[in-house]
């Protein structure tokens, strides 16, 4: 069986998709542009706080998502799932945060690893023959700090500094053996700072809390700066789906393009989102740990979307949080 080659397979378009971490950010907004397709979306999560699904999905396209409360970690409960609903594509998206990780290791690698491994368990016993390619989060987090953030995005120097960011490491490694092992295709995708409505968790939401902050009236202070990759997380979502579509037949980690930029810029996003609001948003300047910038981005693999420019991304973010702070005071 060949190595992680890019070799490309003419998988048949999905019909339904099992997105694992449905009630998250970035699953909230990956089962958005699946229901907005016309696509049947099983949305897989253990919790039942759905405020950022109602932030992402209108009203309308919810009827398209069948709602299943489990444990990823339950690898019977993961390949049931798949086998009762017709699933023939996962994009797996379930994890716990860094805070998360570095409070309760264990638990975090419970949920973040033994939980990647039970995806990849059910997509090997159920979505058999020539199956789209498990796509799953990885994150700029597995990288070092000094790490150069170029060339083969497979390929890292250093260690993470975080829990969170080893995990992550560890389920690049396993997708590689599921593919030399198994024939289980897969794509990992790492993004960098996702920004958008539902964005409330993790070190990297911070900019996000100050949209929402700015949206109602409010200051307030980022606990970093410098230079990062922003990414509007509805561009994030796109990519996902793209990649689930792509018939790749191999390995790979791809890192997600975004715009550049350092914080000052994104302060001065929202204030021209929110003009009330100049000068009342600040921030550490102080640089998060991994490279400013990472590459190559794989676009041989599949299409990947046109990237929302940040002010246009921070305005809709804006817009929609005071849409949903609205909907919220009149229920």
């Amino acid at each position: 069986m060949p190595d992680n080659e890019a070799n490309m397979g003419n998988t048949a378009a999905p019909r339904r998709y099992l997105v694992t971490g449905a009630l998250g950010c970035i699953g909230a907004w990956t089962v958005r542009v699946l229901a907005e397709e016309g696509i049947d979306v099983v949305a897989f999560d253990l919790g039942h706080d759905d405020h950022r699904l109602r932030q992402a999905v209108p009203p309308e396209l919810r009827e398209r998502i069948t709602r299943i409360s489990g444990d990823v970690t339950d690898v019977q409960l993961v390949e049931k799932t798949v086998a009762d609903h017709g699933v023939d594509a996962i994009i797996h998206l379930a994890a716990l945060q860094v805070p998360a990780c570095r409070a309760n290791p264990i638990l975090g690698a419970t949920v973040n690893v033994t939980g990647t491994i039970a995806v990849f368990e059910a997509a090997k016993r159920q979505l058999a023959g020539d199956r789209a390619p498990v796509v799953y989060a990885s994150s700029v987090a597995a990288y070092d700090p000094d790490d150069p953030g170029s060339g083969e995005p497979g390929l890292l120097a250093g260690h993470a500094h975080t829990h969170y960011g080893v995990f992550k490491r560890a389920n690049e490694g396993s997708a590689y053996v599921y593919w030399l092992d198994d024939g289980v295709p897969s794509i990992g995708l790492r993004p960098y700072v996702v920004y958008g409505p539902g964005r409330d968790q993790g070190v990297t939401s911070e900019p996000t809390r100050a949209m929402l902050a700015a949206a109602r009236g409010e200051g307030h202070h980022i606990s970093f700066g410098g230079r990062c990759q922003m990414q509007y997380v509805q561009d994030v979502a796109r990519n996902f789906v793209s990649a689930s579509r792509s018939g790749y037949r191999g390995a790979r980690v791809v890192n997600l393009a975004g715009s550049t930029v350092h914080m000052r810029e994104i302060v001065a996003a929202i204030e021209a989102a929110a003009p009330g609001m100049a000068g009342q948003i600040s921030y550490d300047d102080v640089q998060l740990p991994f490279p400013e910038q990472v590459g190559p981005h794989a676009g041989e693999l599949f299409a990947m979307p046109p990237e929302t420019p940040l002010p246009e991304g921070v305005r809709s973010t804006i817009e929609r949080f005071r849409d949903y702070l609205a909907e919220s005071a009149d229920r």
